[in-house]
């Protein structure tokens, strides 16, 4: 029943509620949505106002406004993804030398 929508939609959809005395029930029919989604987006609103409604998916902070601690884990985070990667090449060098001296 979901689907995607804009910020805009998102603004509308909470203005119907909020300036229209509609059920979030009526509106997750209404526009297509769920009301799960609906209703959150509406406490999103009411608490941090419009801009909480944006999708900030995949946004990370600039590292300035980074604490120590996060600075450290996002490091920590990249150091593991290096050393995965690096045990996968050298499974695959294994492997490919083993396959050569068979072949």
């Amino acid at each position: 029943m979901s689907r995607k929508t804009t910020f805009e939609e998102r603004i509308e959809i909470v203005e119907w509620i909020t300036k229209g005395k509609h059920s979030y029930a009526e509106a997750a029919e209404h526009f297509k949505v769920s009301y799960q989604q609906v209703r959150s987006w509406v406490i999103k609103a009411q608490t941090g106002g419009y801009e909480s409604l944006a999708d900030n998916r995949g946004h990370r902070k600039p590292t300035t406004e980074l604490t120590e601690t996060d600075k450290l884990k996002r490091e920590n985070r990249q150091l593991k993804a290096q050393l995965a990667e690096k045990k996968i090449l050298e499974e695959f060098v294994k492997k490919y030398m083993e396959l050569q001296r068979r072949g």
